[in-house]
């Protein structure tokens, strides 16, 4: 007869969860750590440059669109013009979207704010009603708003956003990425708030907050700007009704009536009563009555 194997029986492993070993639950968790640390970098705003009060929204974050440059443009120098020399001699003139060059130097003595935004581009959307009240709001106080519209097909579409928000500020159409490459723009939105001397005073990568750029344009602006025989717009209406109370010539006190009766005298004499008919005359004609 032949002889049989041994027998032995050896108990079956466990993990420390379930099925799970250490080795497994402790590279699970690395994993973890790892997607929370890569969200919490993507969901944070870029944040700004320079001094002043701080118009970034702490709720909505930059679309990347490049790696940030070794240096953009900095507060103190002077804005770029939104034109570019070219290398075949040519010059690559930034134009609204009615075909209008957009200048600069034509906009000095003015506050600039330069928006780069893109229509598919969700912060920048989310913002878009801030430009609007806000250009708005201090168009009449020297505020110029100027976006620039980058990495789009064609300007109708561009067009088509404006019509369908009703944005009031003027809108370039920058196809080409030109101006966008000259003021070193990695981030959508981007902006620039520019002093009425051509200077810029403040760069921000992200969306603005608009309690934030509200400060900052009162900040720039002259607290007013008269009109040849205008009010200033700073002046509420209340204001505006008192001042205008206050240049009419007073009216002249009415003139005191008899003593003790308490009442002003009337301005115009009272019209004389009207005679009564004489006697002996009929109050049907003027024939004496026999």
């Amino acid at each position: 007869m032949a002889q049989r194997p041994g027998f032995s029986h050896k108990p079956e492993r466990r993990g420390v969860i379930g099925p799970f070993s250490a080795g497994q639950l402790a590279l699970a968790l690395a994993a973890v750590v790892a997607v929370i640390v890569i969200g919490a970098a993507i969901t944070t705003p870029l944040g700004r440059t320079g001094v002043g009060p701080g118009p970034v929204s702490p709720r909505a974050t930059a679309f990347l669109i490049s790696s940030p440059p070794p240096q953009g443009l900095q507060p103190g120098s002077t804005a770029p013009e939104l034109a570019v020399a070219l290398a075949d001699g040519s010059t690559y003139q930034l134009q609204d979207l009615s075909g209008k060059p957009i200048r600069l130097d034509e906009l000095r003595g003015k506050v600039v704010w330069v928006n780069f935004f893109a229509t598919w581009c969700p912060p920048c959307q989310q913002e878009t009603p801030i430009l609007r009240s806000l250009a708005e709001r201090y168009r009449d106080r020297g505020l110029e708003v100027v976006g620039i519209s980058v990495q789009e097909t064609s300007p109708g579409d561009i067009a088509a956003y404006a019509a369908r928000y009703q944005l009031p500020y003027t809108i370039g159409f920058d196809g080409s990425g030109h101006i966008l490459r000259e003021y070193k723009v990695y981030a959508l939105p981007t902006q620039f708030f520019i002093d009425t001397n051509g200077v810029i005073v403040q760069a921000i990568n992200g969306p603005v907050d608009e309690p934030g750029a509200r400060a900052l344009i009162e900040s720039l602006l002259p607290p007013t700007v008269a009109r040849p025989g205008a009010e200033p717009q700073s002046v509420t209406f209340n204001q505006a009704r008192t001042r205008s109370g206050r240049d009419r010539e007073p009216a002249a006190p009415p003139a005191a009536g008899p003593r003790g009766t308490g009442r002003a005298a009337s301005p115009r004499p009272r019209p004389a009563r009207t005679a009564r008919p004489c006697a002996g005359r009929s109050r049907a004609g003027n024939r004496r009555t026999r």
